[in-house]
């Protein structure tokens, strides 16, 4: 999946009854804390190498304590080098594994730490992912208030980079499917059923696949009786997992198990869930499907009247639990006692301004001495800036008298220059007047001469010659055109270079509003041929038959 990795693969999350603390029963979403798949341009192939490393042959799930080992020494390395990007994502991919293994209070420390960093160089991208993470954590401990929060946060940051098309769609549907589970973990299957056709409705823009949204979105039918649909999706959902992901096979043979209960088909859902934990001993991931695995078949052997089986897997419920939540857990410090480092650390900070702030005050009297010097060496400087004011004011007036003065000159001069074009201009309509009327009188005299016999080959050769050719007029056109309007040419074929002479022409007479005929009377064309190159120009400039080509043509 590009750009949206379920990489340390979301586990389910409904709640199993109150024997079980909550916080196993929400385990399975630790996955979810690595559903933002970031990809910083910092330093990244050396990063990539180890995730390739903790991949090989299912390396981060079959033997998680190599995969602890491999990143706890790239974690030094990149600290030695202070690759802060690589820092985190290493410290994240930690986190990760050990909320895999129930070992939440390394998990946590792991992501607040994280979190510093990140804030540290302003990472909005990292931050986002983390805020997701430490609200999976958070509603381990039941801090539901909490928990939202993060999730919001995160959700509201990538948001934002999206709207800035700096990150793809599958942030946000990451964002949706943490919601999805944390709702649903609640027991709210209708605000997760929403945020399930929220990721839906985004699936048109984008490429990735959405399987660990339909294994969701089956479950959630499932618990509402619609087991046709519900089993047709985890059945999807089970064939894509078994090409692609067989350690998240845990979480749907179990997702299909407690459907299959659902629908009262006793010996289905007890094949799914006793394969559920057979994977569990394969794949060290997923740990708390192991814990509601054997819940839900010591529940079904109990109402079966299988004493034994139902026994034995009470016991191994209770062991679990007591291994990870007894008096000597390593969990139980951050079970009862989270140490809130990032909210520390800015609580600390917000202390350090406070103290400043009594220090200041403090130290009023000594500066309200200090004040009355300033006060009088303020005056005096007053007095001092009052006559520089002054000064520097008839000075400016000087100044802006001599700029007006210069300014109306040269305006004059361009009056002038004005008046001189015109009258070369005046001059030349008058020579060709001139031309033309002793044109007329040498056709008159010639007409005279010929006594009646009139050539009127010669005479068609006369009028020719005086009246130019529409090439000439042209030109003539062209050249007032290009004085007046020095860019418009240079606009046109630096945005639409493949524009051609016959093309300028035609924009320069629309901008100018000639009609098709006198286009066509001053280029020498039929108005058809206008009527074809305006339609060709449409084309080229792509806009449509409503949009006025002149108001476009004007712009430039």
């Amino acid at each position: 999946m590009n750009n949206f990795h379920f990489e340390n693969h979301v586990v389910h999350n409904t709640r199993i009854n109150n024997n079980i603390p909550c916080f196993l029963q929400v385990l399975f979403l630790i996955s979810g804390l690595s559903l933002l798949t970031y990809h910083s341009t910092v330093a990244q192939d050396n990063y990539t190498s180890i995730e390739n490393v903790l991949r090989k042959n299912e390396l981060k799930y079959s033997n998680p304590d190599s995969s602890i080992l491999v990143l706890k020494t790239k974690i030094e390395e990149f600290r030695e080098v202070k690759d802060t990007v690589n820092l985190i994502r290493s410290l994240n991919e930690l986190s990760s594994i050990h909320a895999h293994l129930l070992d939440y209070g390394n998990s946590y420390d792991g992501y607040w730490e994280a979190l510093l960093l990140a804030d540290q160089i302003n990472n909005e991208m990292l931050k986002a992912k983390i805020y997701q993470e430490l609200g999976w954590l958070y509603s381990f401990y039941h801090r539901d208030d909490e928990a939202l929060k993060y999730f919001n946060l995160g959700l509201s940051i990538n948001k934002e980079l999206y709207a800035q098309k700096t990150i793809d769609v599958s942030y946000i549907i990451s964002d949706y499917f943490s919601l999805i589970n944390f709702y649903r973990m609640n027991g709210d299957y209708e605000l997760a059923a929403r945020y399930v056709d929220s990721c839906y409705q985004l699936k048109e823009e984008t490429t990735n696949s959405l399987l660990y949204v339909t294994a969701e979105d089956g479950y959630l039918e499932g618990m509402n009786g619609d087991f046709p649909s519900a089993l047709a999706k985890l059945d999807e959902a089970l064939d894509y997992f078994q090409k692609n992901d067989r350690s998240y096979l845990i979480v749907i043979h179990t997702l299909l198990g407690k459907v299959y209960l659902k629908k009262g088909d006793l010996n289905k859902g007890a094949d799914h869930l006793n394969e559920s934990l057979r994977l569990s001993e394969v794949f060290q991931s997923h740990s708390n499907y192991k814990l509601m695995s054997h819940e839900a078949l010591a529940t079904l052997y109990s109402q079966t009247s299988n004493f034994q089986n139902a026994f034995q897997h009470s016991r191994e419920v209770n062991r679990i639990n007591a291994e990870i939540f007894g008096p000597n857990s390593k969990n139980n410090k951050h079970l009862f006692e989270i140490n809130d480092q990032y909210r520390l650390q800015k609580e600390k900070e917000k202390e350090l301004i406070k103290e400043q702030h009594i220090a200041n005050l403090e130290n009023e009297e000594r500066l309200n001495i200090l004040k009355l010097w300033l006060l009088g060496v303020v005056l005096c400087s007053l007095v001092i800036y009052g006559l520089l004011l002054v000064k520097n004011i008839r000075r400016k007036h000087k100044l802006e008298k001599k700029a007006l003065a210069d300014r109306r000159a040269l305006e004059l001069q361009k009056t002038n220059e004005i008046l001189e074009l015109k009258n070369k201009e005046l001059t030349t309509t008058a020579l060709q007047l001139i031309e033309k009327d002793e044109f007329i009188d040498k056709l008159k005299n010639n007409l005279s001469d010929d006594k009646g016999l009139v050539d009127v080959n010669n005479l068609k050769k006369m009028i020719k010659s005086v009246q130019g050719s529409p090439g000439s007029n042209w030109k003539e056109f062209e050249a007032r055109f290009t004085a007046i309007n020095q860019s418009f040419y240079e606009n046109l074929q630096k945005k639409f270079p493949e524009l051609t002479q016959t093309d300028l022409k035609i924009c320069a007479l629309v901008k100018l509003n000639f009609s098709s005929k006198e286009m066509a009377s001053l280029l020498g064309i039929s108005i058809e041929s206008v009527h074809t190159s305006r339609y060709r120009l449409r084309k080229k400039f792509n806009i449509d038959r409503n949009e006025n080509l002149g108001e476009f043509i004007s712009k430039f």
